[in-house]
């Protein structure tokens, strides 16, 4: 996958278009990824024993639910717009991704 945790990301489809937000956990099996403040879901959560500690709290839970990775895009560290990510290897052979629309090395 060409997006990893920490990255700044701005969604490009779905409800939440246009919103910005860094990578909180990747699903590479699912080609999906959590990203803070977008598409906040509400489940209904009943308390539970957890094994001796305290309850589970019930009540309505909020959390960022995952994404499918088509629908976010980076963006870009130093012009700071929204760029599709490229791979290309360096003399020892390590991958770099670099933005294709500054040419410019991301990591």
């Amino acid at each position: 996958m060409r997006i990893k945790v920490g990255d700044q990301v701005e969604v490009i489809a779905g409800n939440d278009t246009g919103l910005r937000g860094t990578v909180l956990r990747v699903h590479p099996r699912d080609n999906r990824v959590v990203v803070s403040g977008v598409k906040i879901v509400k489940k209904h959560q009943r308390p539970r024993p957890s094994g001796g500690r305290t309850p589970a709290q019930g009540g309505i839970i909020e959390f960022e639910a995952p994404i499918h990775i088509s629908n976010v895009m980076l963006v870009c560290p130093q012009t700071g717009e929204p760029t599709r990510v490229g791979i290309r290897r360096d003399e020892n052979g390590e991958a770099i991704r670099y933005s294709k629309r500054s040419g410019e090395d991301i990591d």
